[in-house]
């Protein structure tokens, strides 16, 4: 079974753009490191949907995840652009679908929309989301995907649901070409709802890499009670991680990078990625790819400031897996 590889562009949300003080210059260090990685070498490149810093909310930027979306899919050729995902509860659905519509178009159909059901309570008070409890967050989500599958893949679709309704929406065109259904890919690994959910529409999932064995075995059941392919669905997780050069010391190889973080400590500079050696990181996928996953996205702190490490991943890392 092979690997792909994807990796995250700096757009704010964990902190990785608080060097640079121009917010011009922060979108162009993201544009930058999307360019570098468009090199045939990586599948894709990814965004989060969020509005507001982790680990905790601060003034910094953040960029919104479609706009970027758009932008990067006109400033790339070749590789993939996706979402590690959309916020169900940040748009309707229906103008979800019609986004990804456009943005796959833009893309000229290298677009993967991702989606969840959102986790972000601080955010979503803050933008006037409400905040309901994770059930009807769930039930929302729901429909929200088929509704989304539905705009995708139906004309003029109709769905009535507690939540959501749509009554014959025009989506055109519904993709770059006539037939292509957008690939979507569904974050969490709940398995009553969300697991299910990718069973009956996801082109992917996206999990843990600590509960993979687990939450792909009971995907797999509800591919087989309802009639999926469960080969045909790309299985992903996430990593982050900081590639440091062979033999070197973890403290000092971070030294540079933790100072543009605020100058934190190499505890806390954990939290955006830890420093393993490329030896380390193939260890880890290779178990990774034991438990069912054919799909890695990484992100890797400071790429704003220095593509070096995700350079070292590139050569290191990804060539033990071709």
């Amino acid at each position: 079974m092979s690997i792909d590889f994807g990796v995250f562009v700096p757009q704010g949300w964990r902190m990785d753009l608080m060097s640079i003080d121009d917010p011009v210059e922060q979108f162009e260090a993201m544009t930058r490191v999307a360019r570098e990685a468009d090199n045939g070498i990586w599948d894709s490149i990814w965004v989060y949907d969020h509005f507001h810093t982790v680990p905790t909310p601060t003034d910094n930027t953040v960029f919104e995840s479609w706009t970027i979306s758009a932008t990067l899919a006109r400033d790339t050729k070749q590789v993939n652009i996706g979402q590690m995902v959309n916020c169900n509860g940040y748009r309707q659905p229906s103008l979800f679908a019609k986004i990804a519509s456009t943005v796959d178009v833009a893309s000229h159909g290298r677009l993967y929309a991702g989606f969840g059901a959102g986790w972000y309570e601080h955010e979503w008070r803050a933008y006037g989301y409400g905040f309901p409890e994770t059930k009807e967050r769930m039930a929302m989500f729901k429909e929200a995907t088929e509704i989304i599958h539905k705009m995708w893949t139906e004309d003029k679709p109709t769905f009535e649901g507690k939540y959501y309704t749509i009554d014959a929406p025009i989506n055109e065109p519904k993709s770059h070409k006539p037939g292509y259904k957008i690939p979507l890919w569904i974050g969490g690994g709940g398995p009553q709802v969300t697991l299910k959910l990718v069973a009956l529409y996801g082109d992917a999932c996206n999990i843990g890499g600590d509960v993979a064995a687990e939450k792909l075995e009971i995907l797999k059941g509800h591919c087989d009670k309802v009639g999926r392919n469960y080969d045909e669905i790309t299985k992903s997780s996430s990593m982050t991680v900081y590639p440091i050069a062979t033999g070197a010391d973890p403290v000092q190889a971070t030294e540079a990078v933790r100072k543009l973080y605020g100058d934190i400590s190499f505890e806390d500079f954990k939290y955006f990625g830890t420093p393993m050696e490329p030896a380390q990181i193939v260890e880890r996928i290779q178990k990774m790819q034991a438990d069912g996953i054919d799909y890695v996205i990484n992100y890797i702190p400071g790429l704003a400031y220095d593509s070096e490490p995700m350079q070292r991943y590139q050569e290191e890392v990804i060539p033990a897996f071709r």
